[in-house]
């Protein structure tokens, strides 16, 4: 057998026990109480995907449980290599949790609007006169990272956190959800209390293009709501078939959003209430329970991200140590230039490799 070959099914048998990992780590959602732990814990390692935070956050408590790390949560994490950009190194003995990571291709056309002229190119391949080039995911390979209290050397810099006085919202969360609202085409009603909606606490109408939110709460809680009815504007209505099919699926998305944006502003969310996964998830036909958990996860994440990219304001890391050169290509950030291209949620011919939000890895 060719070396190669050897090196191929170690790939693949490495990728079939990240697989069962991830699995698990998702059916322990699905079979327990633990969906808000782990949207907190997404909120805080957000620039990974939904699957990848799982699979951290899984291999970081055995870690702790075989006393390998003296705390029960990872801090920051990053690879081998980025950490030595931050004058650290991973300690002897240390194990790195496995990720998937994408395998690019470059693809080349000199019409790119014609989706089938794009043509792959050789490793060492250039393009014709005229063609345009772009990267393609085509795969998955295992790819390794380390928490930070598996390093040792500088001290990672702290970024600062504002202070919440109880029952406040942090400063411009209000008027930036507010304003994607708005840039949505959707006009925001503060109205006096739950009675005038439903007896909800707030109320988003794809007919009147309104979203309303009780007054009679914090101004923590009236900036949870808004959060809460832009993920539905976002992810739902009428032509949201699945959602409209399922309604507890896209009440647990919008409160996960919610959640998560608010766990990124430091927010006390303890006292945020989300349905109980499996009722919801068992509930969807064709699809299991640990299917739905992962689509879903990645939707909140995905659209989690772009709201907190698009808010003013002072928000928590998000799971890479500070002082990381982001412009440095790694398994999960490939090189700015290339850029994605999708047509209505999905990707086109090729789909092209922009940021790690982008790939749901």
């Amino acid at each position: 057998m060719a070396e190669s070959d050897v090196a191929r099914g170690n790939g693949d048998a490495r990728l079939e026990a990240l697989h069962d990992q991830l699995v698990n780590a998702v059916d322990g959602l699905v079979s327990s109480d633990d969906w808000r732990r782990a949207i907190e814990f997404a909120a805080r390692f957000r620039s990974r995907s939904f699957n990848n935070t799982l699979l951290i956050w899984a291999q970081h408590a055995a870690a702790y449980t075989a006393g390998r790390v003296p705390e029960p949560a990872p801090t920051y994490v990053a690879g081998f290599r980025q950490w030595q950009q931050l004058n650290r190194s991973v300690e002897k003995g240390q194990s790195g949790y496995m990720i998937q990571a994408p395998v690019t291709a470059r693809y080349a056309t000199p019409t790119p609007q014609v989706s089938e002229s794009w043509r792959r190119l050789g490793r060492a391949e250039k393009p014709r006169l005229g063609e345009i080039v772009r990267s393609r995911m085509i795969g998955v390979k295992p790819a390794y990272v380390w928490d930070v209290s598996q390093t040792a050397g500088d001290a990672v810099p702290e970024r600062p956190s504002p202070r919440l006085l109880q029952g406040a919202a942090p400063e411009g969360l209000w008027d930036g959800i507010a304003a994607q609202i708005h840039d949505r085409g959707f006009r925001i009603e503060r109205v006096a209390d739950a009675q005038t909606i439903r007896g909800a606490n707030g109320l988003t109408d794809y007919t009147t293009r309104t979203v309303s939110v009780r007054t009679d709460m914090d101004d923590a809680a009236q900036a949870k709501t808004l959060t809460h009815e832009l993920a539905h504007v976002m992810l739902h209505g009428p032509d949201n078939p699945e959602a409209t099919a399922h309604r507890g699926i896209g009440e647990v998305e919008a409160e996960s959003v919610a959640l998560m944006v608010g766990a990124a502003h430091y927010l006390d969310t303890s006292s945020y209430t989300i349905p109980y996964v499996a009722s919801w998830a068992t509930s969807v036909e064709g699809k299991t329970a640990t299917e739905v958990v992962q689509a879903t996860g990645e939707r909140v994440r995905a659209i989690a991200v772009t709201i907190l990219d698009n808010l003013p304001t002072m928000q928590a890391g998000d799971g890479d140590p500070p002082g990381l050169l982001r412009e440095t290509p790694t398994p999960e950030r490939p090189r700015r230039e290339l850029t994605p291209m999708t047509r209505n949620g999905a990707a086109s011919s090729p789909p092209m490799v922009s940021s790690p939000r982008s790939l749901g890895l």
